[in-house]
């Protein structure tokens, strides 16, 4: 098995996504939009390598039928076959292999996992409409070296396959001539790229109670840790780190679907680092779903659940900016604290460090704008 690619396996746990060229009809218009993408292999037949050529970024990924062909390429690209006798030769060349393996029945599967441990990759097309093969697949393979990948032909399905038992295909093959979904792929992988944000530690400043005022719970459709939550803040120019319900309660069962958010005039931060107030939000809606190291991942709304409640504001400065969270005055609602820890809100008083979120300001729907605009 090729070393780089082993190494390579998942990278910061980032999804890997291929686009199949090998039978493009309308080669003039896809390749050069491919090229201005975020796509970074191609894979394409070997009889086609002299009539392409993409920029450097592109890692090129050639299907071969014969051993002839194999001694003609060189150790920059990975080579797809179906034989894996020709993979072996490639293999004893040096170059990276991938193993494409139709799965039509039950022996198909076995035979896409069994051999296709043997290579750098195995690539499975499915020809049932069912996802059952995958799962299968992804069990025997959660040890290995091998990179498992899916031939799609939407990016709906490359967001199921990369979700499947949770830890997903390592990634997928995109087939399609279909511009919009090309494009849709794109921001699909900015999307992912987004996985990180800077938190920072904030020494809390003031803390008031503000009297009675509506709350909103965020209920999602996924199970959140003990040291996730959501941002949530009074003012577009950041937020605290407000905890899941994952926290032991002396007098409630646990909610680790759900963040006690807060007033319903605040914003939360959404996936491309937007935000919505909370009585934007309903059942569908796209949140981010953050931990105390910044690692981000998209969460869907479930639904939202907003009631009276006693209130309390909780003002903060980190990099000398003041930001607050209005949220429910109780002492079971979290806030998570400098070091990680769940602080619970009434108990939260001035010189406390919190975990914050802290950007420059200007929001319009959501989107960040370059204003002057000035919130307290």
């Amino acid at each position: 098995m090729n070393k780089k690619n082993e190494e390579s396996k998942q990278e910061n746990g980032k999804k890997v996504m291929w686009y199949d060229a090998r039978n493009l009809k309308n080669k003039e218009q896809i390749l050069p939009l491919l090229y201005s993408l975020r796509f970074e292999y191609l894979v394409v037949k070997v009889e086609e390598l002299d009539k392409i050529k993409p920029p450097h970024k592109i890692k090129l990924v050639v299907e071969v039928k014969d051993a002839a062909a194999i001694e003609k390429l060189t150790k920059e690209v990975i080579v797809l076959s179906a034989n894996p006798e020709l993979l072996q030769k490639a293999m004893e060349k040096g170059l990276g292999t991938a193993l494409h393996k139709r799965v039509e029945n039950q022996e198909d599967m076995e035979l896409a996992w069994q051999m296709g441990n043997n290579f750098d990759y195995v690539i499975v097309e499915l020809i049932d409409d069912t996802n059952i093969p995958l799962e299968l697949i992804i069990a025997r393979l959660q040890n290995r070296k091998t990179i498992l990948m899916k031939i799609v032909e939407n990016v709906q399905d490359a967001e199921i396959a990369y979700g499947v038992m949770e830890a997903g295909s390592d990634g997928v093959v995109l087939k399609t001539e279909d511009v919009n979904e090309i494009v849709k792929a794109d921001k699909f992988m900015l999307k992912n790229e987004l996985g990180k944000i800077d938190l920072c530690k904030a020494v809390v400043v003031d803390v008031q109670h503000i009297g009675m005022g509506y709350r909103s719970c965020i209920d999602t459709t996924t199970l959140m840790k003990q040291n996730e939550g959501m941002l949530i803040g009074s003012t577009s120019n950041g937020g605290l780190l407000v905890s899941s319900e994952t926290h032991f309660l002396p007098y409630m069962e646990l909610r680790p679907f759900r963040v006690n958010a807060g007033a319903v005039h605040s914003y939360v931060w959404a996936p491309e680092l937007m935000t919505a107030y909370l009585t934007e939000l309903k059942g569908g809606s796209k949140l981010l779903c953050v931990d105390t190291y910044g690692n981000t991942r998209e969460v869907s709304v479930g639904r939202v659940k907003t009631e009276i409640r006693p209130l309390l504001k909780i003002e903060a400065e980190a990099k000398g900016i003041r930001i607050n969270a209005i949220v429910q005055d109780d002492w079971h609602i979290r806030i998570l604290g400098g070091s990680g820890e769940p602080r619970n809100a009434s108990t939260i008083k001035p010189g406390d460090e919190l975990l914050a979120y802290v950007c420059a300001g200007g929001r319009h729907v959501g989107v960040k704008i370059d204003e002057n605009l000035e919130e307290k």
